[in-house]
């Protein structure tokens, strides 16, 4: 009987037989499907070139580097990958020191000026933001760049992955500039940028663009981006006939440069850091930003654009003056005079000053005399001004 052939009964009708009940051959069962892998959950910790990164010895290229060159050790053994997790029981040494605790996250806002490199070296040898810092900073990096020819709001931290993670097109971070141009732009001629348009190949997304002022053969514009490609404002204005003579950066998403003059650096609150980057507790400085480095002082602020705009107020210094107790008050125990400035860059009340209540504070024969709006509902207390028994209110 041929192979595959069918067993039939004998008194199957057809060849004087029975119907045939079952195949000669058994199928073979199906081979059953392998167990899945179990997956190998990842080693706790961090990556050995971000702690190092983290504990300011170096950027995460140069720790890799550092790595390669046998310089790491892990709990006592010479590690030549950085394909490590460590923890923060793990022991690492560089160069056989061991390894500081890290740093935490701190940001810090500077105005950059004209003419300085966003680059930690120059081929050329022109100047760096870097080196333009006050002496006595840690080790930072740029959170995005601005070219020569730019200036205003430039980011800067000490952490590598919160700088990866702001420059990220995902973030959804508004970048705000005011523009020069030359030209007469009209809505018409704006129109494709808002739109987005493509350039040798390469596609800009919609911009914001708004006209704000014609002066003479120039005008100013605000524009919002949230790409941040190599000059794309600078290219893109070129494609509608508009030639940019000065780009300042004034926000990079919550982050806004606000009256910082040019060249001055701030650095941002613990507080604000977990409220706006969603950092934890752990992973920032606790209480106020740290003061500049000692020795430096923060250039003075004031306006940094000589354009249209508001104009920045006038700021304070929190000093002592003489004659008064480290508290602020005088020696002979009465309370100041309110001043028009208070402490920590913080405009003080229009209202306090000379000419806000109808005149000056000295009658015509030279004595005292209050402004006329001071009564009982003035901006100073009637609380602190004793009142003569029997005398109205």
């Amino acid at each position: 009987m041929p192979p595959g052939a069918l067993a039939c009964k004998p008194d199957c009708p057809a060849l004087g037989r029975a119907p045939f009940d079952r195949p000669l051959f058994r199928r073979s069962p199906m081979p059953k499907s392998p167990a899945p892998t179990p997956v190998t959950p990842p080693a706790p910790g961090d990556r050995i070139a971000k702690v190092l990164a983290r504990s300011g010895v170096a950027s995460r290229r140069a720790a890799e580097a550092m790595i390669a060159e046998g310089r790491v050790s892990v709990n006592g053994k010479t590690i030549d990958s950085p394909a490590l997790n460590v923890g923060p029981r793990d022991k690492v040494t560089v160069d056989g020191k061991p390894l500081a605790k890290p740093e935490p996250i701190r940001v810090w806002i500077y105005n950059k000026p004209l003419g300085l490199v966003t680059s930690d070296r120059d081929e050329k040898g022109r100047a760096t933001v870097f080196d333009a810092l006050p002496e006595g900073m840690p080790r930072v990096m740029s959170i995005g760049r601005l070219d020569l020819n730019s200036e205003g709001l430039l980011l800067l931290t000490n952490d590598g992955g919160l700088k990866r993670r702001l420059e990220l097109p995902s973030t959804g971070w508004l970048r705000k500039y005011r523009v020069r141009v030359n030209g007469t732009p009209t809505e018409a001629m704006v129109e494709p940028l808002r739109k987005g348009i493509t350039l040798d190949g390469e596609r800009f997304q919609p911009m914001m663009v708004t006209i704000d002022k014609q002066q003479g053969a120039n005008a100013w514009l605000t524009v919002g981006i949230r790409e941040g490609k190599n000059r794309e404002i600078r290219r893109a204005m070129d494609a509608v006939g508009l030639a940019v003579n000065r780009l300042i950066r004034t926000a990079y998403g919550p982050f806004q440069l606000g009256n910082l003059a040019s060249g001055a650096i701030e650095e941002l609150r613990p507080r604000t850091l977990r409220d706006q980057l969603g950092l934890k507790v752990d992973e920032v400085a606790e209480g106020r930003a740290a003061p500049l480095p000692q020795g430096e002082t923060a250039a003075p602020r004031a306006a940094a654009v000589k354009g249209p705009g508001k104009p920045a107020g006038k700021a304070t210094t929190d000093r002592a003056q003489p004659g008064k107790t480290p508290g602020g008050k005088p020696a002979s125990g009465k309370l100041p005079p309110r001043a028009s400035a208070a402490p920590d860059d913080k405009p003080g009340r229009k209202s306090w000053g000379a000419k806000s209540h109808g005149g000056g504070r000295a009658a015509a024969d030279g004595t005292p005399a209050k402004p006329k709006s001071w009564g009982s509902k003035s901006a100073r207390s009637t609380a602190t001004v004793p009142r003569k028994p029997g005398t109205p209110r």
